[in-house]
């Protein structure tokens, strides 16, 4: 989406398709999409997506699965994904 033209245009697709995961914008302007539950069950998997190209990346797994977690940007400029849901227990971890 396009706030100047109010026009909403087509990028690329993630490799998997998601549901309840997370979507943080990081410094560099690139977006980075954690977790969420696919057609194979609950997802550790995560990807970055370059809004210049419109092309999605796979990028490093997390240790656990989870869906409905936070994913927040710290100063240092990591991610700092908590809690979740893995389908049969609520999430203490953090990563």
């Amino acid at each position: 989406y396009d706030p100047w033209t109010e026009v909403w245009r087509v990028t690329g697709a993630m490799n998997t398709a998601r549901y309840w995961h997370t979507a943080t914008l990081l410094g560099n302007g690139t977006v980075l999409v954690t977790g969420g539950i696919g057609s194979s069950g609950y997802l550790n998997s995560a990807e970055l997506y370059d809004p210049w190209t419109g092309v999605w990346r796979v990028t490093g797994a997390m240790n656990s699965a989870r869906e409905r977690h936070t994913a927040t940007l710290l100063g240092n400029g990591t991610v700092l994904v908590s809690g979740g849901w893995t389908g049969s227990v609520y999430l203490n971890s953090a990563e």
